[in-house]
């Protein structure tokens, strides 16, 4: 294959990850907003529901990206993925009508209701998107397609953070999750209708149970050494943003004092210049190499989150706030073309499982956990809303974010680079 990815791929690739990055983006925000504003504002809980859900995603991604695997299809799990996703990525906000039941009640609905969603986002895109790419790309033009998606990554957080306000405040809540929900829908489908299946993948004759159980022979651990190296790496800076951005906005809310409109303006014009470079970062990773970018990327990733922990106005909120996510950016291609170079040929669909393990389901268990627990101890205790007391996250969680970035550099040693054309 020629280092251009193909148009109609290309394409494919542009839909299906911007559908489904919508998704994540109000997921990993607006449901903790929600939560926080509408249920209960206890930062405990935010932490709740993204450890339980994180985890509902990575066994998700493992079980259905085997079964894609077993099967040697990709289409369907997409195209149905897509449609189930959108559908119970609009209920959500119904969570707080249990509130007369109680609010122990409506938080448990509001979880679940976030594990359904999950599932099918975990079947749709982490697993079967993730393979697929895969499947069309190789380590001359692998960085470059991670690019594109990367970059779909940035533009639905620029949608979401620059529509969320505006909708929200003059439609409130269920207009604005309904709309992302049929954005999914319409995305989702536009790019998996008129699919065809990878030409490299063949249906195999083993059931589920033993494609994954075969994994973890020692042969094969033997064999895959190296791309969990790669995965402690995404883990370790998974982490570092997982302390903080799931307080991202509720910090911006009521630490700070911009309302929701103000925040999510900010995160747009960083999200707007970070995307301008995702593309050439793609470039310049597949010429430099994904561990030298890595390597880079850490330092200035870490130094960025704590140059924002210190800033208190919009100006240096959007600078700093525009310097992480560049660098987050940079860190997200570079490791996730780096892990994906390493997915055996057989096995990429539930490779992706274990690559959500890393990059999802133990930075979004730990992360925000360690978040929860440094609000509630060293944040503000003060009225959000009419009624409504709660701890506020303090500038702390992006220090504390900073100083975990480091610890990245300690796998980051030991991994070495593919250099195969697969």
């Amino acid at each position: 294959m020629s280092e251009k990815v193909p148009r109609n791929i290309l394409l494919r690739i542009i839909f299906l990850s911007l559908a489904g990055e919508i998704a994540w983006a109000v997921e990993n925000q607006y449901y903790n907003v929600f939560l926080y504003n509408e249920i209960s504002a206890t930062p405990i809980y935010v932490s709740l529901m993204v450890a339980i859900t994180t985890t509902v995603g990575t066994i998700a991604t493992i079980i259905m990206g085997s079964l894609s695997d077993v099967k040697g299809r990709r289409k369907p799990f997409l195209l149905y993925g897509y449609i189930f996703w959108a559908i119970t990525t609009a209920i959500f906000p119904l969570s707080a009508s249990f509130i007369p039941i109680g609010v122990g009640f409506a938080i448990f609905i509001a979880i679940l209701f976030d594990s359904i969603m999950t599932f099918f986002g975990a079947t749709a895109k982490n697993a079967s998107l993730n393979a697929y790419i895969t499947d069309v790309t190789t380590v001359e033009n692998r960085g470059k397609a991670m690019s594109v998606a990367q970059m779909m990554v940035l533009v639905s957080l620029l949608v979401v953070y620059g529509g969320a306000g505006p909708l929200i405040n003059s439609l409130g809540y269920y207009a604005f999750f309904y709309l992302t929900g049929f954005l999914v829908g319409l995305f989702g489908i536009l790019g998996s209708i008129g699919m065809t299946e990878p030409t490299n993948i063949n249906r195999l004759e083993v059931s589920v149970f033993n494609h994954i159980k075969n994994t973890f022979k020692r042969s094969n651990l033997s064999g895959s050494k190296n791309f969990f190296i790669v995965l402690a790496i995404i883990g370790c800076w998974g982490i570092s943003l997982n302390i903080c951005f799931p307080f991202l906005i509720i910090y911006l809310n009521h630490y700070i004092g911009l309302n929701v409109l103000i925040s999510s303006l900010l995160m747009f014009i960083a999200l707007a210049i970070s995307i301008i470079l995702a593309y050439p970062l793609g470039i310049l990773i597949d010429k430099v190499g994904r561990k030298k970018i890595t390597f880079i990327s850490t330092f200035l990733f870490s130094l960025s989150l704590f140059l924002f922990g210190l800033s208190d106005n919009e100006l240096t909120l959007v600078i700093t706030g525009t310097m992480w996510l560049v660098f987050y950016t940079s860190l997200s291609v570079a490791t996730f073309t780096w892990a994906k170079d390493l997915y055996p040929s057989e096995s990429r669909g539930q490779f992706s499982g274990y690559w959500n393990l890393f990059s999802g389901t133990i930075p979004m268990v730990i992360g925000p956990l360690i978040g929860g627990w440094i609000a509630t101890e060293f944040g503000i205790y003060k009225e959000i809303s009419t009624g409504q007391w709660g701890f506020v996250p303090p500038p702390l969680i992006y220090f504390a974010a900073a100083i975990f970035a480091l610890i990245t550099l300690i796998p980051l040693f030991f991994a070495k680079e593919n250099k195969s054309k697969i």
